[in-house]
């Protein structure tokens, strides 16, 4: 039977807000154990940032992290699939772009998850080696 993307998906995703500091937006990673946020503007997706992002596109272009919102750095306009896709659609689209993680959203518009390589390792090959880091607890 095939597995739509609600049945793998992490749920209720973390946003900030278009305006929020990246020194903000790394608080509310740490706090939620997690590498990226969704940026939104009343509740609009408009983009995701990651850890990634913070340490390419902001620390190491000096940017004051206490002043640079998340808005000036993230990535903009990102590729979303919908909780009812086939799997195989998200791995498809992850596959094809390079993409660690993906939005869900609804046909609304409304942010219900993300998937992750992490979610999909799980799914797919529950014994592997990156299933079971992605189910690890965190170290911290």
């Amino acid at each position: 039977m095939t597995r739509r993307v609600h049945e793998v998906m992490t749920a209720n995703p973390v946003t900030v807000e278009k305006l929020t500091s990246l020194a903000e937006a790394a608080r509310v990673m740490r706090d939620a154990d997690i590498g990226d946020v969704l940026v939104v503007d009343e509740g609009r997706l408009l983009g995701i940032l990651t850890d990634r992002d913070l340490v390419i596109r902001g620390m190491a272009e000096g940017r004051d992290p206490a002043e640079t919102t998340v808005h000036a750095i993230c990535s903009t306009e990102p590729l979303t699939v919908q909780p009812g896709d086939d799997v195989t659609q998200a791995v498809t689209l992850m596959r094809r772009n390079a993409l660690r993680r993906l939005p869900v959203q609804t046909g609304e518009g409304e942010l219900v998850g993300v998937v992750t390589l992490g979610d999909l390792a799980v799914e797919s090959d529950p014994g592997s080696a990156l299933a079971a880091i992605a189910a690890a607890e965190p170290d911290s």
